[in-house]
């Protein structure tokens, strides 16, 4: 679903010279609204979010925004004000859906009031690039995780990945996966796994649908760079990763409403889980003084295959047949050059998980598969190369990043009023 039909996103390059951008920017402007930043590797999503916080708390098109608010504070009740006593004066923001760390790409940002329309971007579609590693399967998916089997994979070839592909298009049945911000009885399944435990029940498949999944380029053995973790799950975890992975799970996904940071409950400090690509948080002017983060490229991932491996089995039927996620004790593959990998875009409903997509392919294949780079492109208008601002703009002055945030907030809360009237 696109939110073009509610919302104008224009490209900030666009409409006004720089230098008049500069002179209205000097005009005191209460702007809000939502943007969109193109979020790098290695850093959280709730890392950009204070990064860019920590820009906009001394810039200069926020200080009406931090004017008006410092001004509502002090007419507040007592209680009111008692309850606010520790929290610092900052920028409000918030996003319409995380993504993990490894990912790159789009991220959609609330500003002030702009942080209500983050739901909008929720049930959305949006569009990923991502990089599948066959040959062996993970705790988590992806090659962050504990490798926990291997599978022949001299078998898997552009022709085979491309049939097993049609049994994800269109409507299918997806299980997350078990590290996920998924909530069980009140507790997030990542906390259920971390502890060593199995989920209280099976967790129950979920409907997602696949618009459209095709390969954009396969990689051959010995043709690329990407290469399985180095480190096994140890014998507790596996009973852990086996039984997730023969029960479904059930997902909150994009149906989460946009939250703060700082949810009631959440302590100062408390270690942040780690969400799916679909998940949403936030951050708020309320939350702990943002801090400067020092931005990192990213470091090729590199390690040693590990020595266990799966039988070869027959094709599961389905996405979510539970017999195909059971590995089996098999010989070592023979030494080759490494596993063939292949780079996928698809667009997705809400809800979608891309690292379950790469885990059931791999299966669908006769092997294990997990996903090893993910870049979302584009979700609902705005997309990479159109619309999106750099994340490194914000490491400089606000001469550099002040236009383009300034011009694409104005253009938001145009589309607003043009929206309210033709609705009236």
């Amino acid at each position: 679903m696109h939110i073009l039909a509610k919302f104008r996103v224009c490209d900030p390059q666009v409409h006004l010279s720089g230098q008049m951008r500069m002179s209205l920017m000097a005009t005191p402007r209460i702007v809000e609204g939502v943007f969109a930043v193109n979020k790098p590797k290695s850093i959280s999503s709730a890392q950009v979010l204070r990064d860019i916080q920590y820009a906009f708390n001394d810039s200069k098109i926020f200080k009406p925004w931090l004017d008006v608010e410092r001004n509502r504070r002090d007419i507040e009740s007592s209680r009111q004000r008692k309850r606010r006593r520790n929290k610092r004066l900052q920028v409000k923001l918030g996003h319409g859906g995380t993504l993990d760390p490894m990912a790159t790409g789009v991220l959609v940002v609330g500003v002030g009031k702009g942080t209500k329309q983050l739901q909008d971007f929720l049930g959305c579609t949006k569009t990923y690039e991502a990089t599948i590693l066959f040959g062996a399967a993970t705790d988590t998916y992806d090659v962050l995780g504990k490798v926990v089997s291997k599978a022949p994979y001299s078998q898997v070839n552009r022709d085979l990945v491309e049939s097993a592909l049609s049994r994800f298009r269109g409507p299918i049945e997806q299980r997350p996966p078990l590290y996920s911000a998924l909530r069980m009885d009140g507790k997030r399944l990542y906390e259920y796994a971390r502890e060593g435990k199995e989920a209280p029940r099976e967790i129950a498949a979920r409907p997602v649908t696949t618009e459209s999944l095709e390969i954009r380029e396969w990689l051959p053995s010995g043709s690329h760079e990407y290469k399985w973790p180095d480190k096994d799950v140890d014998v507790g975890e596996k009973i852990v990763a086996g039984y997730h992975a023969s029960s479904p799970v059930v997902t909150e996904g994009d149906a989460l409403s946009t939250h703060l940071l700082m949810t009631p409950g959440s302590q100062r400090g408390e270690k942040r889980p780690r969400q799916s690509e679909d998940e949403d948080a936030g951050l708020s002017s309320s939350t702990p003084p943002a801090k400067r983060h020092e931005m990192s490229t990213s470091t090729p991932i590199s390690a040693t295959i590990q020595d266990h491996s799966v039988q070869e089995t027959e094709a599961p039927k389905s996405a979510t047949d539970p017999e195909a996620y059971i590995p089996k004790p098999a010989e070592e593959p023979a030494p080759s050059h490494g596993p063939p990998a292949a780079r996928l875009s698809m667009t997705v409903t809400s809800g979608f998980y891309v690292r379950s997509l790469c885990h059931d392919l791999g299966q669908a294949v006769n092997s294990l598969g997990m996903m090893c780079d993910l870049v979302r492109t584009r979700q609902s208008d705005f997309e990479l190369g159109r619309n999106v601002i750099e994340y490194n703009v914000f490491s400089e002055s606000e001469d550099v990043w002040g236009p383009q945030v300034w011009q694409m907030l104005i253009d938001w809360q145009k589309s607003l009023d043009e929206n309210s009237a033709n609705s009236s």
